[in-house]
């Protein structure tokens, strides 16, 4: 395949997967990470072990400067991406709106919005046929939180996978001729690192009563319907949405 593929946030969990799951695929990977650059460093070495090829950057993808240096690094070592994967994304601890302060918010919607939007922005800068690029694909990590609300625990995390959701559907539209498609993942109640960063690590266990398939995901179940989003086989789906939720 040769491609080469951009996973935000591919240090742990879903983005991990992904990462992962592209390189056995053929893909050329590179991952970002903030914080874990061991678990970064750990990923690599299992795709390089398996003959595939991968580099992680160390990238806030809510800063600018980051974002910028992060497509700039990945020209040099491997070359013009076809496909990005807007996976980059953290909560806060759970609670409720009337408690929140703006120093949180200020968090949540850079990393988690701001930085899908930058990233999208680079991306679109070396893909697109009026930037004299041959088209890619940009799959943006939403969640169902984004239509459920998360009410008493994440509602500004709810509310900046709600702006996911209009991104996606916007910027689907306005790429759409010059050779990108632009699509969103839903994950429901994935088996991640996720929960304890909002400070409830048996999360899924407490909820997964509601979910019809009684059960919480795993990441490599979300990888493979980004990867497949990404993939030519998708080639005719655009501003569209699928949801790995258990029926949530």
């Amino acid at each position: 395949m040769n491609r080469v593929i951009i996973v935000t946030g591919g240090s742990r969990g879903i983005g991990a997967a992904t990462a992962r799951l592209a390189a056995a695929e053929g893909y050329r990977v590179c991952l970002t990470y903030c914080h874990h650059r061991h678990a970064a460093d750990e990923v690599v070495a299992a795709i390089v072990d398996s003959g595939g090829q991968a580099m992680a950057v160390a990238a806030d993808v809510g800063v600018e400067k980051d974002v910028v240096r992060l497509f700039a690094e990945v020209d040099r070592h491997l070359g013009p991406v076809q496909v990005l994967v807007n996976n980059a994304g953290i909560l806060e601890v759970q609670k409720r709106v009337e408690d929140m302060d703006a120093e949180r918010l200020a968090r949540v919607l850079a990393v988690n919005v701001t930085g899908s939007f930058l990233c999208a922005r680079e991306a679109i800068r070396r893909m697109s046929s009026r930037h004299g690029g041959s088209g890619g694909a940009i799959v943006n990590l939403s969640s169902r939180a984004a239509c459920l609300g998360a009410p008493d625990e994440y509602v500004d995390y709810a509310a900046a996978k709600g702006a996911i959701d209009t991104f996606t559907i916007g910027l689907a539209k306005e790429v759409a001729e010059e050779g990108i498609r632009v699509n969103a993942v839903r994950p429901g109640l994935i088996d991640t690192e996720i929960h304890a960063s909002g400070g409830e690590p048996g999360r899924i266990e407490r909820l997964r009563q509601g979910v019809p398939m009684q059960r919480g995901g795993h990441a490599e179940e979300v990888a493979r319907a980004i990867l497949w989003l990404a993939s030519d086989q998708a080639s005719y789906t655009t501003g569209s949405f699928i949801d790995v939720s258990g029926g949530r």
